[in-house]
């Protein structure tokens, strides 16, 4: 390993050893605030310090079994040490790899809560459906991280589709890890509505949005437009004499945003502006890497078949996710919220690809 990436590593275990005597002195047990935020920091910098420590052992066992095997004169001996040799080695290219994609940066959102919104796109009644398959997908998902879901807003069909639904889903990493989901989804199975029994293919759009706070991003009074409504439609099932719902509108990008699922006007409107504070985020990051490359890729395109990025196949029990060309033949488990097999594989290819572009940089 470079002595650049080992430097790095040295610091970063010589911060996790400050973090460690700090979070042993008393004055910083008795500052909750603090204890908290020097305790995550630390967390994030375990994996790293255990990982480097492992590498550092494995470099020293590999030098000794170098040495064992340059003075012995014992072939059988030798035998052994050229065997173990080989083994570290190979656990220390492994570890190498593993250490450089620890060492990459973070993205800031990665432990943030997210809103998922999901809409039907190609497809009439039948992406509808669908979109209701993917938000059963998601919320499974998330119970089986131990994550909380919340619905914020819903537009139902008839046979119990979703035109569109937004949700909150709470957790820690629930952002590093579902970040990946945004895109078209495409579906090719035979519909409940088709009576010939004809496979169909139809489109669904997924954007995942870091949850923003009111510090991270501000939004002036001014600039919204908020009317109250009664909830009456098909996604407020408690029909209200008071206008509890709320739509939002921002009247500098011209977003608008509808809640109407909450009992209250008060819990209706900070929903909105929730949603809204995201959508708001999302937009001004889209503007920045614009502003750095011209070749940026939007989250969601225009729901269009040619557009996708991962399609569920029914007749042939398959999930492919065109991004790397990955295809699992596991398609109700998947859809049942196994999902980590297709959100690894997608981590280990964004990472092996950012660390390939850094060590390009650096040449």
């Amino acid at each position: 390993m470079e002595r650049r990436w080992l430097e790095k590593l040295e610091a970063v275990e010589r911060r996790y050893e400050e973090l460690t005597a700090m979070l042993a002195d008393p004055a910083v047990a008795a500052d909750i605030s603090r204890l908290r935020i020097l305790s995550q920091e630390r967390e994030e910098l375990e994996p790293i310090v255990e990982t480097f420590r492992r590498y550092q052992a494995v470099r020293r066992q590999l030098e000794e079994a170098r040495q064992l095997l340059e003075t012995t004169e014992d072939e059988e001996l030798a035998a052994l040490a050229q065997e173990e040799a080989e083994r570290l080695s190979e656990e220390q290219e492994r570890l190498e790899q593993q250490l450089r994609r620890l060492l990459l940066p973070r993205d800031p959102n990665d432990e943030k809560n997210v809103i998922m919104e999901i809409r039907a796109g190609a497809g009439g009644e039948e992406a509808a459906l669908f979109a209701a398959d993917l938000f059963r997908m998601y919320t499974r998902y998330a119970e089986r991280k131990g994550w909380e879901v919340e619905l914020l807003s819903a537009n139902e069909t008839g046979l119990g589709g979703f035109k569109e639904v937004i949700f909150l889903i709470r957790g820690r990493g629930a952002y590093s890890r579902l970040k990946y989901e945004s895109g078209v989804h495409r579906v090719q199975r035979v519909p409940v509505t088709e009576a010939s029994g004809r496979i169909h293919t139809s489109t669904a759009t997924v954007a995942v949005l870091p949850e923003m706070d009111e510090v991270e991003v501000q939004i002036d009074p001014k600039d919204l437009i908020i009317e109250t409504f009664r909830a009456g439609t098909a996604g407020g099932q408690h029909m209200q004499k008071n206008e509890t719902a709320v739509r939002i509108t921002h009247i500098p990008t011209g977003i608008v945003v509808s809640c109407q699922d909450e009992r209250s006007q008060f819990q209706n409107k900070q929903r909105a502006l929730a949603i809204l504070r995201a959508r708001l985020y999302e937009r001004e990051r889209r503007k920045r890497e614009a502003e750095v490359s011209q070749a940026r890729r939007l989250q969601v395109g225009t729901a269009e078949r040619a557009e996708k990025i991962r399609t569920y196949n029914f007749p042939q029990n398959r999930v492919t996710d065109h991004r790397i060309n990955l295809s699992l033949y596991r398609l109700q488990e998947i859809l049942d919220g196994d999902l980590d097999p297709l959100i690894d594989a997608l981590i280990l290819d964004d990472q092996t690809r950012r660390l390939a572009e850094e060590e390009m940089a650096t040449r």
